[in-house]
């Protein structure tokens, strides 16, 4: 073997060889990078599908408290304007989240008392630690509404078939919300709900 040939083999890498490395490894660090940023936004949104699935939760359960307790009756428990009962006391339709209202239960036309819940006191809110991470006597609140969280109750009656059952009404909870670059998200909840505590 030649000294030029043994030259010619340690020469190393051509530049276009290491142009085209350079943009493999560029298309490699951008899909990285893009898998990062997708990861990172649906932790945020995981956050708000966990105060939706609690916000639902908490909706069926004073529905179900206000039965058991006497404070709604069989009669009251559907929507206002309702063709299942005359009287019903849950409101229809997207509602701001409120505290409940005299009465304690949530949903109902109460809660709405004070101009559609826009002051901070009555809106629902998630509470937040200070800024050395401990709640104080005073902790401060994040509006759900700054969210754009609104819940929906429906109660509707429940078919076998043929006609319906009488002591029974389902009953759907619909948390919709805004988290970030979803325009909007919901989540839904279902129970049934009897005559019957």
């Amino acid at each position: 073997m030649s000294l030029q040939t043994r030259q010619r083999t340690q020469a190393g890498f051509t530049l276009f060889e290491v142009m085209i490395a350079t943009v493999v490894l560029f298309v490699g660090l951008l899909g990285l990078a893009g898998s990062l940023a997708a990861g990172l936004a649906w932790m945020s949104v995981s956050q708000y599908e966990y105060i939706a699935q609690q916000k639902a939760s908490e909706a069926i359960e004073s529905i179900f408290t206000a039965r058991d307790q006497g404070q709604a009756t069989w009669s009251t428990i559907c929507n206002v304007g309702s063709t299942i009962c005359p009287s019903g006391i849950f409101l229809s339709g997207p509602q701001p989240l409120c505290d409940p209202g005299a009465d304690g239960i949530v949903g109902t036309a109460d809660d709405y008392s004070t101009s559609a819940c826009t002051d901070l006191a009555h809106t629902d809110s998630v509470l937040l630690p200070n800024s050395s991470g401990v709640f104080g006597a005073t902790p401060v609140r994040m509006p759900l509404t700054q969210l754009n969280f609104q819940r929906t109750i429906t109660i509707s009656s429940v078919s076998n078939g043929t006609s319906t059952v009488a002591n029974l009404r389902k009953i759907q909870i619909t948390i919709t919300y805004r988290a970030g670059r979803w325009p909007q998200r919901t989540y839904t909840m279902n129970a049934a709900i009897s005559n019957f505590s």
